[in-house]
Parts: structure tokens; C-alpha cells; sequence
């Protein structure tokens, strides 16, 4: 009998351990919030955010192992006008999405930290109203010095968790002097996740995540660059290196750079999500970010054609990227970037 108890159990002990080697690949994954990681993953070569090889987990915006990867998205109204760059702490953000305010004129950003805390962010600017649900869609704590009263009108009504800087909660945001008004406004991280506990905001993300996939060096792959038609000065392109698999960020012609640490800003993945916009008045305008529309998704030096969807019933719904067999996209680990475009809007990519 005792041998028998024993042959049952080294059976069971060989099923565990067959199974752990079987369904411990990390080459396609998908971020869950429970499992708790302690190595790095695969792929990744030259990644600018690094990766974090202690306890941790795996962020679900980005793939990325690090020590706060469930803390929840703190997601930043940022200025994009020549007068106010270089910006501070962009380099830092996991994900960044950038969009016109005034249809076939000025972008602005939108950044989303999670794994790494910038000393100091900004400059920032005010809300619009159609950053809110892509702000959501991501679990995100939405950050702004104001907004349109489209934008007001929304927050004030508490369709998001927010960080209004004309009140100011804590102290949580200040002036530089030397700088021009309305483009000398800053904050760091610390001070507003400070502001956020404060305000009795949930910390833990609760965003499903994206799917991955590792990165195997390609050595045919060659070097190229991404232009993305939006009027001069918030002209982009990036210029893909293929040693590093990465896509080096350039605006208005030269190098976006972060006035923080000198570092320029560098993606794994971009793509260029088209929607319609129109403006509802002198100053604004409205973009259809909820819904449907085609997408182009870049990564690893290729370029995937495909579809965005996001659900117009919910403004707290995931936006999907899909290619066009109707799978969802495994992005590279690493800094996402997504480029809102007019439909008609020229995009070329060059090797």
C-alpha cells in the first residue's frame, strides 16, 4: 500500500511539472492581474523603458514586467505646441495617444503612466471631451488644467475618475516661471498619485490588457520610416531602427526629445487609428472615437492592416485593434503610441 501511495504521488508531482513547462511560455501572452512574475520575458531587444527582472508583474498596457504593474493608469493632458517643447517625462509613459483639437490643425497628447514615475511632468494642458472615453477605455485616472466646457461638462458630471488642475487638490500642481501662460503648468507623478489616494480614487487597474508576443531579431529586417501627414509644426514620422526594434519618435522635424532626462521618445509599436472629426465651433471640434474604423498597426519593422472597435454604448469599453482575418493584434512588448488620423489623412511608410 505505501508503495502504491507513493507511485500516486510522484504521478501527480510529474502532471505539475509537465504542465508548468507546457503552458509557461511567455512568446504569446495576455496580461493577468492575478499572476505575479519574477523573470523577464521574451523578445524585447533594446527596449528604451527596460525591463524590470525583481518581483513584479506584467503591465497590461504594455507587456513590460515591473513592480507597479496593476496600478492604475494615470493618463495626462499634455501640450503639443512648438512653445512648449521639449516636454517633461513623455519618455516615461507607457502609452501615448495623440489627436487634433481643431480639425487639420493643433494635436494634443494624451500620456499614461503606470511603471515609471516622472519627477516632473508637463506641460500640461486642458481636457476635450472626446479624450475621455479613450481615457476610460483604459481604466485611467484623467489629468487636466481645465478643459472646453464639452470636456467640463462631462467631468463635472463624474463620468471619470479626474484631477482638475484649476482647483488644484493638494497642492498637486504647479507654475514655472520663464515659461509662457497657459504653457507652464507641471506636475510629478508622485503628486499626483498622492492626489489621487486622496481623493479616494481606486488604485488597482482593472483594464483587461493587450495580447503579446515575444520579438525573435529579424536579420532581413531593414531600417524605415513612418510619416504621418498632420500640419506643420505637429508634422510626425518615425524612423524605425531595426537593431533596437524600435520606432524613434520626430515632430516638426526634429528629434522629441525629453527635457527630463535628454532621452528621445521611442515606441515598440505605433499605429494609426482613423476616425472623422468635424468641428462644432470656432474652437472645437469632435472626433468619432467610439465605433469602428480601419487602423494600420506597425511593430517589428511590418505593417498590419486592420481595424480598431470600440463600443459606443460604453465609455469605459476596451478599444480593440484587429487585423484583417478579425484577430486581435499581439503587439510587441513596449511603449505603445496611437495616432488618431482624418480617414483621408496621408500616412506613408518607407524602407
Amino acid at each position: 500500500m505505501l508503495i502504491k501511495n507513493y507511485k500516486f504521488i510522484f504521478f501527480v508531482f510529474a502532471i505539475i511539472l509537465a504542465s508548468i513547462f507546457l503552458f509557461n511560455d511567455s512568446s504569446i501572452f495576455i496580461y493577468n492581474k492575478n499572476k505575479e512574475q519574477t523573470a523577464n520575458i521574451n523578445g524585447g531587444i533594446g527596449d528604451s523603458n527596460g525591463y524590470f527582472t525583481g518581483g513584479g508583474g506584467t503591465n497590461s498596457i504594455t507587456g513590460i514586467i515591473c513592480k507597479n504593474y496593476n496600478r492604475r493608469p494615470i493618463a495626462v493632458m499634455m501640450a503639443n505646441d512648438p512653445v512648449a517643447r521639449p516636454l517633461s517625462g513623455i519618455s516615461s509613459a507607457d502609452l501615448i495617444i495623440e489627436m487634433p483639437v481643431i480639425t487639420g490643425s493643433i494635436t494634443r497628447i494624451l500620456a499614461f503612466f503606470v511603471c515609471n514615475n516622472p519627477s516632473e511632468i508637463g506641460a500640461l494642458r486642458s481636457a476635450r471631451h472626446d479624450f475621455i472615453p479613450l481615457a476610460m477605455g483604459f481604466d485611467a485616472i484623467f489629468v487636466h488644467w481645465g478643459g472646453s466646457y464639452f470636456a467640463l461638462d462631462k467631468l463635472d458630471k463624474g463620468k471619470v475618475d479626474n484631477i482638475n488642475a484649476l482647483y488644484n487638490p493638494f497642492g498637486t500642481f504647479y507654475r514655472k516661471f520663464g515659461l509662457p501662460a497657459p504653457h507652464n503648468g507641471f506636475t510629478s507623478y508622485d503628486r499626483l498619485w498622492l492626489a489621487s489616494q486622496k481623493l479616494g480614487y481606486r488604485s488597482e487597474s482593472k483594464f483587461d490588457g493587450y495580447f503579446f508576443t515575444s520579438y525573435d531579431k529579424c536579420d532581413a529586417c531593414q531600417n524605415g520610416r513612418l510619416a504621418i501627414d498632420y500640419s506643420i509644426p505637429y508634422n510626425v514620422y518615425y524612423d524605425y531602427n531595426a537593431v533596437r526594434n524600435g520606432y524613434l519618435r520626430f515632430r516638426g522635424g526634429y528629434p522629441e526629445i525629453d527635457k527630463l532626462n535628454s532621452a528621445q521618445v521611442e515606441a515598440k509599436n505605433v499605429i494609426i487609428m482613423r476616425a472623422v472629426s468635424r468641428p462644432i465651433d470656432d474652437q472645437y471640434n469632435d472626433v468619432d472615437v467610439e465605433g469602428d474604423g480601419k487602423a494600420i498597426i506597425y511593430k517589428n519593422g511590418i505593417e498590419i492592416s486592420g481595424s480598431w472597435k470600440k463600443d459606443k454604448e460604453n465609455m469605459a469599453s476596451k478599444l480593440y485593434f484587429f487585423d484583417d482575418n478579425g484577430a486581435e493584434v499581439k503587439f510587441t512588448p513596449g511603449k505603445i503610441i496611437i495616432e488618431i488620423v482624418e480617414p483621408y489623412q496621408k500616412i506613408s511608410w518607407s524602407i
